[in-house]
């Protein structure tokens, strides 16, 4: 018996050494070097400081940017409370703003259909991107707001849309932080008066 033991304790010491220590420290070592964007978080940098990850999505609400779905994570975009609203297709509640903020997307851009992520929430609410249908639609606002050509704003959203995985997965998406960024650096955001942001709510923090 007392040897049965022994056994069963060596062998669950190596195996929570082999699996436990040496196998994640292993891959953790061989992921940072050979992706070390990817395994430090794909954290984007402006001046140098970390203003976001092109994985995880901000709040940006003020008019010059380009600002993603709505977001049911806390009290929107909250990275420590990621979640969907788990509202069916059956909720009242759902149907009802899904009908608002439907209303208020088309009287604020004058289009008479909307995709689907411009009301819509994502799974984890802190999708970083956009369809380039919800792009276009947001197009001539940010070109007003920054007194610029709306072809401007168009190019920077077209070299910042990402088409499908392997030619096949997925769908065209446009990441938002990285067309802001793109933004500031084709028009500074001082072209109206506006007051100082939060790190992660009116503009890429930095």
């Amino acid at each position: 018996m007392l040897s049965q033991l022994r056994a069963a304790a060596t062998l669950l010491g190596l195996l929570t050494l082999l699996l436990g220590v040496a196998y994640p420290l292993a891959m953790t070592a061989v992921a940072g070097a050979v992706f070390p964007a990817q395994a430090s978080g794909s954290l984007v940098d402006r001046d140098g400081r970390p203003v976001g990850s092109s994985l995880i999505g901000q709040a940006f609400t003020d008019a010059r940017y380009l600002q993603g779905r709505p977001s049911a994570a806390g009290t929107g975009y909250d990275a420590s409370s990621s979640s969907g609203t788990n509202l069916g297709p059956t909720s009242a509640k759902l149907a009802e703003r899904l009908k608002t903020d439907g209303e208020a997307m088309k009287a604020a851009t004058g289009a008479s259909v909307l995709p689907a992520d411009a009301v819509t929430t994502s799974g984890s609410g802190l999708d970083p991107d956009v369809s380039p249908a919800f792009a276009e639609l947001q197009v001539a606002r940010i070109a007003g707001a920054r007194s610029v050509d709306a072809d401007l704003v168009r190019r920077a959203i077209a070299d910042n849309t990402a088409g499908r995985t392997l030619l096949v997965l997925g769908e065209p998406r446009v990441n938002v932080l990285a067309v802001n960024l793109a933004l500031d650096a084709l028009a500074p955001a001082t072209t109206t008066p506006a007051p100082t942001p939060t790190a992660s709510a009116d503009r890429p923090a930095g």
